[in-house]
C-alpha cells in the first residue's frame, strides 16, 4: 500500500462556510483503487504560504507517496495552488497535467481554464486538480492507470516502462 494525502484548498471550506465535497471524494476514489491508504486529509485557505507548508511537511516529514490537491487552479485572483506547488516541486510531470486537461476537454471546454500542475518533491508525486467534483472525477479517471507505475518509479523501480 502507498501512503496518500488529500489537500482541499478553499477559503470558504477552510472557514466552514461550505462543506468540502471534493476532498472526501478523492479519499474514497484513491481507497477504491486498492493501492492507497489515505493517511492525511486537510483543508487550507487559498494562501501560498499555507499550501507550501503543508506540501513540504507531507513530502519531507510524513513521506507521503501521493498528494492530491483540489481547488485553486483556476483564473480567480485567489487561485494560487499552481504557484505554490511549482515553488516546492523539484521536477514537473507535464504529461499528467496535460492528460488531466485533455480528458476534461472531452466533456467541457472549461477544462482548458485549469492551471493545475503535477510534479515531484523528493519521492512524493503532487497532483493539482480543480475544485469541482466533476472535474476531480474526470482528472482522477484520466490518470488512475498510471498512478501505481509512477509511484513505483519514484521509489526506484528500474523496470523499463514498456515491460512493467
Amino acid at each position: 500500500m502507498f501512503k496518500a494525502a488529500v489537500l482541499t484548498i478553499s477559503d470558504s471550506a477552510s472557514k466552514g462556510a461550505r462543506a468540502d465535497a471534493t476532498g472526501p471524494f478523492i479519499k474514497d476514489f484513491l481507497k477504491g483503487l486498492n493501492i492507497f491508504e489515505v493517511t492525511k486529509i486537510a483543508i487550507c485557505p487559498d494562501e501560498v504560504y499555507e499550501i507550501k507548508k503543508i506540501l513540504k511537511e507531507w513530502a519531507d516529514d510524513e513521506n507521503i507517496d501521493l498528494v492530491v490537491t483540489t481547488g485553486g487552479t483556476g483564473l480567480s485572483p485567489r487561485d494560487v495552488t499552481p504557484e505554490a506547488t511549482l515553488s516546492v516541486i523539484e521536477r514537473q510531470v507535464p504529461g499528467m497535467a496535460e492528460a488531466i486537461r485533455s480528458y476534461g476537454l472531452k466533456k467541457t471546454p472549461r477544462a482548458m481554464l485549469s492551471r493545475g500542475v503535477v510534479g515531484i518533491r523528493k519521492n512524493t508525486l503532487i497532483i493539482n486538480l480543480p475544485g469541482s467534483k466533476r472535474a476531480v472525477k474526470d482528472g482522477l479517471e484520466a490518470i488512475k492507470e498510471v498512478l501505481e507505475h509512477a509511484i513505483k518509479k519514484l521509489k526506484g523501480d528500474s523496470t523499463p516502462c514498456g515491460e512493467s
